[in-house]
This record gives C-alpha cells, structure tokens and sequence, in this order.
C-alpha cells in the first residue's frame, strides 16, 4: 500500500478491526457484481470506495429513465446505454484506482461457474427467482461466498451463503429447489427507493466483512426489513440435509 492509498482509506485503517492488512486483503480482492440495479447500484459504489481492488459488473440490460428513481449509480445523461458501462463510468469518477471489468450479456450455467471460479465473492443483486438459483449453483460448485439481498415494495431481506462453511446453508435450502418464476419485479409491484439502497449498503457492508476477515457475518441467518416500520428480524437459518445443491457437499 503506498502513501497516497493510506491516506485515502485512513478511516478504515483507525479501525482496529481492519487496520493496514484488512484494508490490503480489500485491494487484492474480486469481488462480482451481477444486476447493476437498485442493489447492485449502492453496493457497487460503497465496494469502489471502500477500496476494493478488482470488480467484475454483469448486467445485460441498458439504463432506462424509470431506473432512476432508485438505481442511484446511473444518471440522466446515461439512458439508453449499457449498465455495465454507466456504472463503470461512475466507479471511474469515484475510485479510478479500482480496476473495473464488465460483462453485459446474459450468463448461462457454464459462464455463470466460470466466473465464480475467477473471483473472491459473488454479490447477487438480481431480481428473478430463476437467476438467483443458477448463481447459487454456481457459488456452492466453486465453494465461493455469495452475498444476497432482495427488496421489494417495503420489504427487504439479506443474508450470506458461505461454501466454505460446513453449516452454512445455500439459497436452496431456504427456498427449496421449485424454479417456478413468480414476478417479483418492481416494474410489477413497485419499491421504495431508500429501500434498496439500505439493503444494497448493507449487502457491501457483509461483502467487506467476508473479505476483510472480521465481525460476525450473515451466514446462517437471514435479515428482514419492514421499512414502513424500520423493523428489523432475524431468522436463523438451517443447512438442509437433503438440499439438491449443497446436501450433499
């Protein structure tokens, strides 16, 4: 870490708990960013600033004006264009150290792995039920942390699927293995802007946590925010013996 990166990540550095190495182990990190959204958008940001080294933004979609009430990384002038590529453009304005890849397709099961294999943690900010199980597919087969959170209307949820971890679950265990796609867009059912940024903040906080190597992470437990009332429970969560993706690892 050279002088100019010190003094830029001091307030992380007096932290006794991330300190010189837990801010280094945050520079040498990949971290993968799938949905550049209304999650995806405050993670991405909160993740450039904080420092991490490399980010691997996967989005097929482009910016259209009615993201804008929540997608806060994309601006006015970026409609029309790729996510990925208005989201880099914002991480570049912000950290122009943090080297930043993007990817703007749709992946399939194999590409899904493939990328798995090549980074330190998967944050999920998708928002189709059938998506979220291939990634988690693919994060259990390369043993690679996947951090989810999901928000809609008033409500979000967060948690941490740890592989590595021999009593972690996997998002099968906790929604069971039926693909059925239930429309749980906000195009269909709407969303409260500061929702999701609360919920994709928190989702960079576990990300820097896993990778840092400190505090009490959400693996094996499930946050849920009803944000009409700011009331937050938690849900302790199982491994499912008999779960079809990791029941058997």
């Amino acid at each position: 870490m050279d002088d100019a990166q010190l003094l830029r990540y001091n307030r992380h550095i007096m932290l006794p708990e991330i300190d010189v190495p837990g801010q280094q182990r945050l520079l040498e990190a990949t971290v993968a960013i799938i949905g550049l959204g209304g999650l995806g958008s405050p993670a991405a940001m909160y993740l450039s600033a904080s420092g991490m080294g490399r980010l691997v933004l996967v989005d097929f979609d482009s910016v259209e004006t009615n993201n804008l009430q929540r997608q806060i990384i994309h601006q006015e002038q970026d409609a029309g264009i790729d996510k990925v590529e208005s989201a880099r453009q914002s991480i570049a304005r912000l950290n122009s150290a943090v080297d930043v890849e993007t990817i703007s397709e749709r992946l399939d099961e194999r590409s899904m792995r493939t990328l798995c294999e090549r980074v330190d943690l998967v944050l999920d900010g998708t928002d189709n039920f059938s998506t979220r199980m291939m990634i988690n597919r693919a994060c259990q087969a390369t043993r690679t942390p996947l951090v989810s959170g999901a928000a809609i209307r008033f409500e979000g949820q967060l948690s941490v699927f740890d592989p590595r971890d021999t009593e972690s679950p996997c998002y099968c265990c906790l929604y069971g293995d039926d693909e059925t796609e239930v429309d749980t867009t906000c195009s269909a059912n709407g969303v409260f802007s500061p929702l999701v940024g609360i919920i994709g903040s928190s989702m960079a906080a576990e990300a820097i946590k896993l990778l840092g190597g400190i505090g009490d992470n959400l693996t094996g437990r499930l946050l849920l925010l009803d944000s009409l009332t700011m009331q937050w429970r938690e849900m302790k969560l199982k491994r499912d013996p008999g779960c079809p993706v990791c029941g058997a690892n």
